[in-house]
């Protein structure tokens, strides 16, 4: 989402880094950069100025002049100002009395129908009761699209034939009052800003069944037509909070660095992906983070803890550290990291050098080889992924023909395995404390 805006930020701080001192100069041209930059990106003009503006005042004053390092000074001044123009994060009103209505709002083709999947998985998961109700009658999919996600997820669906979505919330309420649910989310029809009808709809639901939040979903790639949908949908209703849908795409960005600036309603979950794990809670620092391509440890943390077996995980790190490390311990690995989403994405969080050659690399390459990993591994027998001492000549080419792959592959695999366990050998010696050489 933020790869070209993430590459001219550090341009711009590459090129501060080769200055000793700053003069006034320097800092205008970093801020035309910068501005530059953001304006590509699709960030609101009125942001951009204010931003800017800010920065400048800032890095020409006191604080930069007196830094041991001016350019680290400037960064960490952007850093802080994104972090404002971002917003503090806000949490979902889940106070009151049960259920707690959730609306859905959006216009059509925004991720809302989904958006309410992954919301209710996250509230599920949460300790939450949560039943969600089908209320878009107009769009032939919507009520099928959400029963199946319900299944997937293991949520109730309530729907009602031949009813108008305002009565049919209403009945979806007296059933969640009967069945003990304490939450309820109610996908509503997508709708256009120009069909006043719909509109009026949304209005008549929100009016039978008063919600504890009311959270428009807005696509994240429709750039800055995005603040206009939000700016309409608050005209009509009382807009509690935003879910910045398809956060994984290839559009520039700048929605979710000006919507809450322009708009003034809060960002609360960021939409970054189709699967229905693909849901986060907004956290500035993080995103700030990314912005600047500064990684995100915090969130492939969550990810891996989400995904991973960790009765399992426990017991492959026993037997790491006792050297009993085998090619079977390898390829469950890389299943649970297929389980925390595209390998890409998935490098893209990590900081420094490490997520900048992650972002250089076509997304099918790390894909592929993971494949290609896994399809060597897959065609091992049982011996000999627990003894790959057994593998000769022979046995290595029975096996690049099983997976279709070259013997080259083989062995570079093979080569790749014995160095993580001579590493495993060296942290085992040295009592674990090797693990803090390996990320000075």
């Amino acid at each position: 989402m933020f790869e070209t805006l993430t590459e001219r930020l550090n341009q711009v701080f590459q090129d501060l880094r080769r200055h000793g001192k700053l003069s006034a100069e320097d800092v205008d041209l970093a801020m035309r950069e910068v501005r530059r930059a953001l304006l590509e990106a699709d960030v609101h003009y009125s942001v951009v100025k204010d931003f800017t503006n800010r920065i400048r005042e800032r890095a020409v004053g006191h604080e930069v002049s007196r830094a041991l390092n001016p350019a680290q000074q400037v960064i960490k001044i952007v850093h802080e100002e994104l972090l404002a123009t971002l917003g503090e994060p806000e949490r979902l009103n889940l106070s009151g009395a049960k259920p707690r209505v959730i609306a859905l709002v959006g216009l059509q083709g925004s991720g809302k129908t989904t958006a309410s999947a992954k919301l209710s998985r996250l509230l599920r998961a949460q300790g939450e009761r949560v039943m969600m109700v089908a209320a878009d009658p107009y769009r032939p999919a919507a009520i099928k699209q959400l029963q199946t996600l319900g299944e997937r997820i293991g949520v109730p669906v309530f729907t009602e034939a031949g009813v108008l979505p305002p009565e049919l919330a209403a009945h979806a309420l007296d059933q969640a009052v009967k069945g003990g649910y304490s939450v309820l989310v109610i996908d509503t029809a997508g709708r256009s800003q120009l069909d006043q009808q719909l509109m009026d709809e949304l209005k008549a639901i929100t009016k039978r069944v008063p919600p504890a939040e009311i959270l428009l979903v807005v696509d994240a790639m429709i750039g800055q037509e995005a603040l206009h949908v939000a700016e309409g949908f608050r005209d009509t209703v009382t807009l509690t909070g935003l879910i910045l849908a398809k956060m994984d795409g290839d559009a520039r960005g700048g929605a979710a660095i000006s919507i809450r600036s322009v708009t003034g309603v809060p960002i609360k979950f960021l939409s970054t992906g189709e699967n229905v794990e693909a849901l986060e809670a907004y956290d500035p620092q993080r995103l700030a983070s990314r912005i600047l391509g500064m990684g995100d440890m915090l969130g492939l943390i969550e990810k891996a803890e989400s995904a991973f077996d960790q009765k399992n995980a426990q017991k492959q790190a026993e037997r790491m550290m006792s050297g009993q490390y085998t090619l079977e311990d390898f390829a469950d690995q890389l299943r649970q990291i297929r389980k925390m989403g595209p390998l890409q994405q998935i490098m893209e969080m990590l900081p420094g050098q490490m997520g900048q050659a992650a972002k250089a690399m076509p997304p099918e390459q790390a894909e592929k080889q993971l494949k290609v990993t896994e399809a060597i591994i897959s065609s091992m027998t049982r011996q000999e992924r627990t003894n790959p001492d057994v593998l000769n000549a022979s046995r290595r080419r029975r096996i690049a023909r099983g997976s279709g792959t070259e013997v080259q592959d083989v062995n570079r695999l093979l080569k790749q395995f014995r160095e993580t366990q001579r590493l495993l050998k060296t942290l085992q010696k040295s009592g674990g404390r090797g693990l803090s050489r390996l990320f000075r």
